[in-house]
């Protein structure tokens, strides 16, 4: 009778006894589409990851550090298993502490530095208590799309109706995700991208109007006549065909009658 007393005891006494969280460490990088990693020099990206079940935020913290190498990011071949970054490459790493395998949900957002065109991307997958995901890039997520400034007009631009007819320079500023430049001929070629206007007076479409690279790193413009007085809402686009890459900005001229 003793006996069982004693195994009652101890099954009870290991039901008391709490399960310790164990401490694993996660990485995360975020890299642009067709580029480099979005680091310091962008704000970096939001990185959250939550429990997928209960929806908890297990982490949050944002990506600092460089663009990473470009030679091994734009030039080399990829093969199975290479590392795509360095160790100055932007990057955000945390330890959770979790008790079980754990169903977690790791999102980026970014480029915090320019939220307007600020993309996201998220994947599910199981953390296991004291099985780190540290090695080689870590966890790596890709942002698509283009950051595209308009500099000129600025928004609320006006006018007045004795002005016209007159023209208005379009004038916008265009990189990578990661803020790598373009350039004519160069790793991001100015010439592979169809920036355009679109153009509404009034709220009825007036036009299209393209944007030219300007001979100087990331600037392309055009001109838009004004003919009329009105409320002209101009929202130009970047589109890069070869990789589905975009980017948009907004702004307005007022012509007052």
């Amino acid at each position: 009778m003793n006996r069982w007393k004693s195994l009652l005891a101890m099954v009870v006494l290991a039901w008391a006894v709490p399960v310790l969280a164990v401490p694993t460490g996660i990485t995360v990088r975020v890299k642009s589409k067709d580029a480099k990693f979005i680091g310091t020099t962008m704000g970096g990206a939001l990185i959250t990851i939550r429990n997928a079940g209960t929806g908890e935020l297990l982490a949050k913290g944002v990506t600092s550090g460089t663009t990473g190498n470009t030679d091994r990011l734009m030039r080399h071949p990829v093969t199975r298993g290479a590392v795509l970054s360095d160790t100055a490459a932007a990057r955000f790493s945390t330890t959770i502490d979790i008790t079980e395998p754990t169903l977690v949900e790791i999102k980026a957002v970014g480029p915090l530095a320019r939220t307007h065109a600020a993309a996201a991307a998220s994947v599910t997958q199981w953390l296991l208590p004291g099985k780190d995901l540290n090695s080689g890039d870590g966890v790596l997520l890709e942002l698509p799309g283009l950051v595209l400034d308009i500099l000129t007009p600025a928004v609320h631009t006006t006018l007045a109706a004795e002005e016209l007819p007159t023209t208005v320079e379009l004038r916008a500023n265009l990189v990578m995700m990661c803020g790598c430049p373009v350039t004519k001929g160069g790793l991001w070629d100015a010439g592979r991208f169809e920036v355009r206007a679109i153009v509404k007076r009034n709220g009825a479409p007036l036009g299209e109007f393209p944007l030219a690279y300007a001979g100087e790193p990331d600037k392309f413009s055009g001109t838009l006549p004004l003919k009329d007085s009105g409320i002209y809402d101009i929202t130009v686009y970047a589109f890069d065909p070869a990789t589905g890459n975009t980017g948009v900005d907004r702004t307005t001229v007022v012509v007052e009658p």
